[in-house]
């Protein structure tokens, strides 16, 4: 309940209850990849950035997948095993040997690229698919893409190295496995669901598949013991990560992250708050400021919460912006009626509060913000638009319902915004805000 951040390994599991307890807490650091134990809806929902080390074990995952199919080539376990039951069974142990032999490599991130250079000393042709990976990337690294459909066929070894998410579930399954080789050889190292168990225990009986070397399973540690048990599958309990080396640089660089965001150093290794992300660099920090300042100036004029609202984003330099500039403009626009909203949970919180939020770009800023950008956030079906842009690390106002301020007011502070009537120089209607 006391604590403002957590640092988590594998086997801490840091479900919604725990964080509606936690009421302080404001990150969650993940000491390795996956965040399978995080449940980062919740977090997002609550307004707890999610970060994780990503870097931290992927040689040790990489090394270890290149064990196991190694392990798988040679029977190396088997025989080894054989060996402590007092046998001497070289002709049951009759292997294959990696030169010439093609591996299909699926996912072709950090450990998948790993993977792909070490075994490629072997002498193994490497193949691949990843759909963000360009297969000018994957060439650098000797991998050839193509699509999946002429993958299955060519491969002696099938290694997999994607995130577990609906599209890779069951990846391979008992369809891909028919259009294998037969007596294919698979690994799985990355998370358990990516292969289809069942699909893999059928083709292993029926010899379609000659061998699984597998480290992680859908349900850990896994009940049903049939594919485990089968003669030629490998197992691991999910070592992936498992050396002293991987354990101490995770622990490290959670560590060392988590203290940079403390420091407004900067941000890496978020999992739900990319716009938080961008808030700590130098560059953005007053464009989320100006945002933010936006809408709170917006709903100050508009008198709503609810609508749709256009942020549009104009100039080169802001090209990339709108992504991390809405969620800003959302706090702006709903901080005095939300609470504990923060850049990680803006847009949802928004949305379920009936406030829609959009963005656009423009190529060309008008002067004379051409070099710098422009900022405009209007509320649809209104006439109630503002515009900003940054001057000197300063967010300053520069347009507001038409109205184009010859001298930029710097939005910073208390800020009173009035409307003078010349037949009127008595009445001032008068609009104040903290900022």
């Amino acid at each position: 309940q006391d604590c403002d951040g957590l640092i988590v390994r594998s086997a801490t599991k840091v479900t919604a209850d725990v964080l509606a307890a936690a009421e302080r807490l404001q990150v969650v650091g993940r000491a390795g990849t996956g965040v399978d134990n995080v449940d980062v809806e919740a977090a997002t929902r609550k307004g707890v950035l999610v970060m994780n080390t990503p870097t931290g074990n992927s040689l040790s995952a990489a090394e270890l997948t290149c064990g196991m199919i190694l392990c798988l080539a040679r029977q190396i376990p088997q025989a080894a095993a054989s060996m402590k039951e007092g046998k001497w069974d070289r002709k049951k142990y009759m292997g294959m040997e990696l030169n010439g032999k093609t591996l299909g490599v699926l996912g072709l991130g950090r450990i998948g690229r790993e993977v792909a250079t070490r075994m490629q000393a072997f002498g193994m042709k490497t193949i691949g698919y990843d759909p963000i990976i360009t297969p000018e990337a994957s060439a650098t690294f000797g991998v050839e893409q193509l699509p999946l459909e002429q993958i299955w066929p060519r491969c002696d070894f099938i290694t997999v190295h994607t995130p577990l998410l609906p599209s890779t579930t069951g990846l391979l399954n008992d369809s891909t496995f028919a259009k294998c080789r037969r007596g294919v050889q698979v690994v799985n190292c990355a998370r358990g669901g990516i292969v289809d168990e069942g699909a893999l225990l059928r083709a292993l009986q029926s010899g379609q598949c000659g061998g699984a070397a597998l480290d992680v399973f859908t349900q850990e540690p896994p009940k049903n013991r049939d594919l485990v048990n089968h003669p030629n599958v490998i197992c691991c309990p999910h070592l992936g990560a498992s050396t002293r080396e991987a354990q101490s640089r995770c622990g490290k660089e959670i560590a060392m992250q988590i203290v940079d965001m403390a420091k407004g150093k900067g941000l890496a290794g978020t999992v739900n708050g990319q716009a938080l992300s961008k808030a700590f660099a130098p560059q953005t920090k007053p464009w989320i400021a100006l945002a933010r300042a936006l809408g709170t100036v917006l709903h100050m004029v508009g008198k709503q919460e609810q609508g749709s609202v256009q942020v549009c984003t104009l100039g080169t330099p802001l090209q990339e912006a709108g992504s991390y500039l809405m969620p800003a403009v959302a706090v702006g626009m709903l901080a005095g009626a939300q609470k504990d909203m923060t850049l990680v949970n803006a847009l949802l919180l928004a949305q379920e509060a009936g406030l829609k939020v959009t963005s656009t770009h423009g190529d060309v800023a008008p002067e004379p913000d051409s070099s710098t950008g422009l900022l405009q956030v209007s509320l649809q079906g209104t006439p109630h638009r503002v515009a900003g842009t940054v001057q000197a690390s300063t967010p300053v106002l520069r347009e507001l319902n038409g109205a184009t301020f010859k001298q930029p007011v710097p939005l910073a502070g208390p800020v009173l915004i009035y409307r003078a009537k010349a037949s009127e120089p008595s009445t001032l209607p008068t609009l104040a805000g903290e900022l």
